[in-house]
């Protein structure tokens, strides 16, 4: 059972905030879309699986389109050839979106640290959450999950038209 938002109560009727609202439908329909590139990408199949389930969060449907999904999540090493695509990949989401960074590789490079392994992704993209690990356990993926979740739930309708955002944006090179 879900938690109603802050609000009034009283004999047949609620009434809250309309970011409230929204805030908490969308923390429970959270569309994922994997970007695996070793072997974090087997722990996130273990993620799926039904043992630990995060589809119990609302996350039923990994999409692999990202015009559909809002929560991408790297996963394994990324060299540097493959920045631009990830940079492509999170451009082509639908606002709001926002990324979740899975193992060590995915934040910081890892133990890879050549000139071909992009040392973490927020070189490319920012980042909302980092899921430490090589590679994380399941139950810290799905402690990311609910960051994200709580980010998502707590953010206002209006944070993505501030400055402060654009200002983030632009310095990744996104208009």
């Amino acid at each position: 059972m879900v938690d109603s938002p802050e609000g009034f109560t009283g004999e047949g009727f609620f009434a809250t905030s309309f970011d409230k609202v929204v805030g908490l439908a969308r923390k429970n329909s959270i569309w994922p879309l994997p970007f695996a590139t070793s072997c974090c990408g087997i722990e996130f199949m273990a993620l799926m699986g039904s043992h630990y389930d995060l589809s119990r969060f609302g996350s039923e449907r990994v999409g692999f389109s990202p015009r559909q999904c809002d929560l991408l999540m790297v996963m394994g090493t990324i060299a540097k050839k493959m920045g631009p695509i990830v940079k492509q990949v999170y451009l082509q989401m639908a606002e709001p979106r926002w990324v979740l960074a899975m193992g060590a590789c995915a934040s910081s490079g890892g133990i890879f640290d050549t000139y071909s392994v992009l040392q973490g992704i927020d070189q490319v993209v920012p980042v909302d959450v980092y899921v430490p690990g090589c590679p994380p356990r399941p139950e810290a993926v799905i402690d990311g999950f609910m960051k994200i979740q709580e980010l998502v739930h707590n953010e206002s309708l209006r944070r993505r038209n501030s400055d402060k955002y654009k200002l983030l944006l632009e310095s990744y090179g996104i208009q």
